[in-house]
């Protein structure tokens, strides 16, 4: 590993027992600049984001910037977006890029290189992926997070309306979102404290027969203004509500532009999770 000599698994075990388990999502949506009194552009994008950065880096474990907030605003959005990345890191959080990609050979490999390799300006703690092209197409992302001690979390049982019709499909062996969080489970399997290998399940994907215990992180969104409660989560994932990592973005970034304010917020998002795997 050239980043760190622990894996993600491990880093994010202990900024969990450090700073809590609520994840912070950076989600410059053009209606939050409004709110906040900002311009829709490039100036407002780095205004918002960069407040919030300040806010909340040093007080959660994880923050998640949303790729696709800065691509509309082109190079100088990218060019904010390794400012987030980089002044989160300064502050002491773990950076879990979202980007869900998800591509073959080597376009797959070219998006491990840019999100996961300490040489790219854009190099975060961990990324979110895409596997519907197949599993084995995120080997070049599996194999950059053993090589550089980064975590990977794969879209499994999302909250969208339109995801059963992909996830809940059947194959010979069960469902598709099964076959996926099966993966995770073999990549994970005897890893301690924590695997580094995740699944993204949305807060509000109501009852499951799946096994969601895949001795990795759970990356669950939804939690807070979307609908999403502590005792939903208790309900979907059961003992594996131990590896949850509730994400909110709206219930926390609505709260700004205050810096105080934001901060607030968020250690509010700790606190009501504090006792969830207790």
């Amino acid at each position: 590993m050239t980043t760190s000599t622990r894996t993600f698994g491990a880093r994010l075990t202990t900024a969990i027992a450090e700073r809590g388990r609520f994840c912070v999502g950076v989600d410059p949506h053009a209606a939050l600049l409004r709110d906040w009194g900002l311009d829709d552009d490039v100036a407002g994008l780095e205004r918002f984001a960069l407040t919030v950065v300040e806010a909340v880096a040093p007080v959660v474990s994880v923050v998640k910037p949303q790729s696709a907030f800065y691509e509309r605003f082109g190079s100088r959005g990218i060019a904010v977006l390794e400012r987030v990345i980089a002044e989160s890191r300064e502050a002491g959080a773990l950076v879990l890029l979202d980007v869900k990609r998800g591509d073959i050979g080597s376009t797959s490999q070219a998006y491990a290189d840019a999100y996961l390799d300490p040489a790219s300006p854009l190099a975060s703690d961990a990324v979110t992926a895409s596997p519907y092209l197949g599993f084995g197409s995120l080997d070049p992302m599996v194999e950059a997070c053993h090589r550089h001690g980064a975590g990977l979390f794969v879209l499994a049982l999302t909250s969208n309306k339109e995801g059963p019709e992909v996830q809940h499909a059947r194959t010979g062996a069960g469902t598709v979102a099964g076959a996926v969080l099966g993966h995770l489970r073999r990549l994970n399997d005897g890893a301690e404290p924590c695997g580094s290998f995740g699944a993204v399940v949305g807060a509000t994907i109501g009852e499951t027969t799946e096994d969601l215990d895949v001795n990795g992180p759970l990356l669950v969104p939804g939690y807070g203004a979307q609908g999403g409660t502590v005792e939903d989560l208790r309900r979907i994932f059961g003992p594996a509500v131990r590896h949850v990592l509730p994400s909110s973005s709206r219930e926390v970034l609505q709260t700004g532009p205050a810096v105080a304010a934001l901060r607030e917020a968020a250690q509010r998002g700790n606190d009501a999770v504090a006792r969830l795997a207790g």
